[in-house]
């Protein structure tokens, strides 16, 4: 299914087929690619969409905010890293908070969680974080995957009725379609987007990649997206480029960052490093808010990455963000030398 050809062999980019990409999307974790072919993924990141110019003209630079974080808080790898020793699975969310501002809560996904969960969970960031916290639910896959956005008044009403109990603690929601949702369901997706609250914040990240090589398709996707004031979610990861379409609907970024781990840490900085320089100029042209989570397919060295992502967003871009405290030498890995 690997098709490069010997001319291919002979450059540093990976060349990666539409077989491949099904493949690595549905028989591996989503954007997987095998380390010894790593070093052939051209990470460079593409040039603003047409649609990032109409949404950015016009503005003027504003004190954006940052919010930096995880998928989960439940990894019991960070104990000793991040979270005291001896600490129970029961209060990994009280000390997630103290480290981060922002979770991409990926539980909701599986199920719905009643209101007094969410009551919990709320008061454990009241009671322990640093600076204000919200929490980024994805859209319940009753709704996305079983449903697939039709008939599915009632799966959502129950999901807003649960999400809305966050209160101010609720950021943005974020509905991820399956690789099998195509632009042939255009106007399913369009049609759900407009029932939703417009107080509601969404982001929509599809996966099928018709949504992306087909231009006229692009193009109606994304100009949808900014005349219902709806994000575009930007998943960076190393066997999906197609998916990093560097489009901005509304002028507000949510970044889904995918990692690959400790042994190719140096590759994932410098894929920071670009990222910080591409937002730069975006906040100058008047982005407001950043949203960057950080994934990887081992989540245990995660926190070491999201730190040097917060030591450069700080420096570079005027964020505040609290750095991690590290409980071991941690932290000496994320001092790297002057991005500029």
């Amino acid at each position: 299914m690997l098709f490069i050809s010997e001319q291919n062999f002979q450059t540093p980019k990976l060349i990666v087929s539409l077989g491949v990409l099904y493949f690595i999307s549905h028989f591996m974790d989503f954007g997987k690619v095998p380390g010894e072919l790593l070093p052939g993924v051209d990470f460079t990141l593409p040039p603003d969409g047409t649609q990032t110019a109409k949404t950015l003209t016009g503005l003027k630079p504003v004190n954006a905010d940052f919010y930096v974080g995880c998928a989960k808080w439940g990894r019991k790898e960070w104990v000793n890293m991040i979270y005291p020793p001896k600490t129970k699975e029961a209060n990994f969310l009280d000390e997630y908070v103290k480290h981060f501002n922002s979770i991409e809560l990926n539980a909701v996904f599986y199920s719905i969680p009643k209101a007094d969960l969410i009551q919990k969970w709320k008061l454990k960031a009241d009671e322990n974080a640093v600076k204000d916290f919200v929490f980024c639910p994805k859209f319940s896959r009753t709704i996305s995957h079983i449903k697939r956005l039709k008939d599915a008044e009632v799966p959502t009403d129950l999901y807003l009725a649960s999400i809305y109990e966050f209160g101010k603690y609720l950021g943005p929601c974020f509905l991820q379609l399956g690789d099998n949702f195509s632009p042939a369901n255009f106007d399913v997706l369009e049609n759900y987007l407009k029932l939703l609250p417009q107080d509601l914040k969404v982001f929509v990240e599809v996966r099928h990649q018709s949504w992306f090589l087909d231009e006229a398709v692009r193009t109606n996707f994304f100009e949808m997206l900014a005349r219902l004031n709806k994000g575009a979610i930007i998943t960076d990861s190393s066997g999906r480029r197609d998916c990093v379409h560097m489009e901005l609907t509304i002028p507000e970024i949510f970044i889904r960052f995918v990692g690959n781990g400790m042994e190719y840490h140096a590759s994932d900085f410098a894929r920071v490093d670009e990222w910080v320089a591409r937002i730069k100029p975006w906040l100058d042209k008047g982005l407001t808010k950043v949203y960057f989570f950080l994934h990887q397919h081992d989540e245990k060295d995660t926190p070491i990455l999201a730190n040097y992502t917060i030591k450069q967003f700080n420096k570079y871009l005027g964020a505040s963000l609290t750095e991690i405290a590290f409980l071991g030498d941690g932290e000496d890995i994320t001092n790297q030398p002057e991005l500029f």
